[in-house]
């Protein structure tokens, strides 16, 4: 029996961050969401915050590298009732370093979560999707996917990769009536980008502070995003009125990137 209250959406990496603004956002746009992270107990504040929306939010372990996991993921999201909307947001920031200095393990592991995770979404969905003819993939990509990133060659080619998915796919599954879409967040404000700037203030040899500097000085709005306005993408992309958009990847960079 369905446990359905609306729509069934699926956000993958929904414990924190942007999964889990787009979970919440979700929800309180009348979806019922089945929120994935590897450990299902992470994700105890996303769903207490989707309910105090109104809405309904229920965990699910999945591990996005694990294609059985995620054939489960699909399965359990089944069981909720019939799915309409895929958010393939888990990912990994991966090392920041030149090139030379990553090991194959670590290059392996983000193309692993933030690629491969991906196409084993996105693929344990489809079918069920073209069953019903009706569908919409959502790949959250980035604007390293578009624009270079000083040390991060492993998560910008992860990224691209995302959009060569989405933009194929979007041709394959066009006669089914599934749209396929990726947003590409610039830099969002939050515990990850931190990270990000310290580790390039570190490679870099330069204060943490002038690398924040530089990166809101990109921005034609002088800002970094919010993670609620990704997730206010996110929820376009999963309504009606987008109904005509697929195959894009569209931005959302306070302006960092225009293209």
């Amino acid at each position: 029996m369905s446990e359905a209250t609306g729509p069934v959406a699926v956000v993958t990496g929904a414990n924190r961050g942007i999964g889990r603004a787009i979970t919440v956002a979700l929800a309180a746009g009348g979806f019922t969401v089945a929120a994935s992270a590897r450990d299902p107990a992470s994700l105890a504040d996303t769903v207490a915050e989707a309910r105090k929306t109104g809405g309904t939010a229920i965990p699910v372990g999945c591990d996005v590298r694990d294609e059985a996991s995620v054939m489960a993921l699909a399965a359990r999201a089944e069981q909720i009732g019939p799915v309409h909307t895929v958010v393939a947001n888990a990912g990994i920031a991966g090392p920041t370093a030149p090139l030379h200095e990553i090991t194959l393990a670590d290059w392996r592991t983000t193309i692993a979560i933030d690629l491969d995770g991906v196409f084993l979404t996105f693929r344990a969905f489809i079918p069920a999707m073209m069953g019903r003819r009706a569908g919409s993939l959502i790949a959250i990509s980035s604007i390293t996917g578009k624009r270079p990133l000083h040390g991060r060659t492993p998560y910008a080619a992860a990224k691209m990769g995302v959009i060569g998915l989405v933009r194929t796919l979007a041709t394959e599954l066009g006669p089914h009536n599934i749209r396929v879409n990726a947003i590409c967040p610039g830099f969002v404000a939050g515990p990850r980008i931190e990270q990000v700037l310290r580790h390039q203030a570190a490679v870099r040899g330069i204060p943490e502070e002038t690398v924040r500097g530089e990166v809101t000085g990109l921005s034609p709005l002088r800002r970094m995003v919010r993670p609620e306005e990704v997730a206010a993408t996110c929820v376009y992309l999963a309504s009606g009125d987008s109904a005509a958009i697929t195959g894009e990847d569209l931005n959302v960079t306070a302006g960092v990137v225009m293209y």
